[in-house]
């Protein structure tokens, strides 16, 4: 069995997705092929889906990855959505199913999985999510079905934040600063701290050791935001945690087998060192 797998995105070329899905199918006896398709080396931008999608039926895709800036631009181009695509209102994995292609959404479950590894006795009453976009809508249904009690939602678009505060029952909050009062964990979803977005998504000073973090990027694997975190004493959770809790779940739907989390995890953690 041969599968062809694809990652759309921009700015790619340091994931480790394809490294990732390939050693696992070696583990399983299948060949599978991870192609890197990034709208940044090419020089286009997320106009470019539609042909993209479209070339993808065309040469036989099994499933895709996509991440940002598409999450939410591929909805309209999917045939279906699974019930946790339609409810977080991104798409982070296109699996085929026949002719249809079928949009997924691994982030949500991805990052629970991680949290609760890495931080399993997490204070939940008061969290803070940075980031409304599509890793944070997903982010912010996980931690609310993990049991949080107040959700605050910042974005620095304001209107975005407004709506994925009434879609999922959270609390919009324009000030950063007003957003930390109290508060007992942070999570960080937006791409500052990538390559090509350098920085802190917010001050530092906002910072203080009774809180825990959770950061969503893990290209670098330790961002400026987690080495000032651990600088103070904060508890951390790297973003390969979500990685790993998204590739395991990824692997189930293009292969339809199921992967080993440890051996992926060891392998990640290896890939990074």
């Amino acid at each position: 069995m041969k599968l062809l797998i694809g990652l759309i995105g921009a700015g790619i070329q340091r994931s480790l997705s394809p490294a990732l899905q390939e050693e696992e199918a070696r583990h399983h006896g299948l060949r599978l092929h991870y192609q890197l398709i990034d709208l940044e080396a090419a020089g286009v931008g997320v106009d470019a889906l539609p042909g993209l999608m479209s070339a993808a039926r065309v040469m036989g895709f099994a499933g895709l990855n996509i991440t940002f800036p598409c999450k939410q631009a591929v909805i309209p181009l999917l045939d279906e959505l699974s019930d946790e695509a339609r409810a977080i209102g991104a798409v982070n994995t296109v699996v085929r199913d026949g002719k249809r292609l079928v949009g997924h959404n691994t982030d949500g479950p991805g990052w629970a999985w991680g949290f609760r590894r890495a931080l399993p006795d997490a204070d939940l009453t008061r969290v803070v999510l940075v980031g409304a976009g599509g890793a944070g809508a997903a982010c912010a249904d996980a931690v609310l079905r993990l049991g949080a009690r107040e959700l605050r939602i910042v974005d620095k678009d304001a209107a975005r934040s407004r709506d994925l505060a009434q879609r999922v029952g959270g609390k919009a909050i324009t000030n950063i600063s007003a957003a930390f009062d109290g508060a007992t964990g942070v999570i960080h979803a937006t791409p500052v701290g990538m390559p090509g977005h350098p920085g802190m998504p917010f001050p530092a000073e906002l910072l203080r050791p009774s809180l825990w973090v959770s950061e969503v990027v893990y290209v670098p694997l330790e961002t400026e935001l987690l080495k000032a975190a651990r600088r103070i004493g904060c508890r951390t959770a790297d973003g390969g945690h979500m990685n790993v809790g998204q590739a395991v779940r990824g692997f189930r739907l293009f292969t339809g087998l199921d992967a080993d989390p440890a051996r992926m995890d060891a392998h990640f953690r290896r890939l990074v060192a």
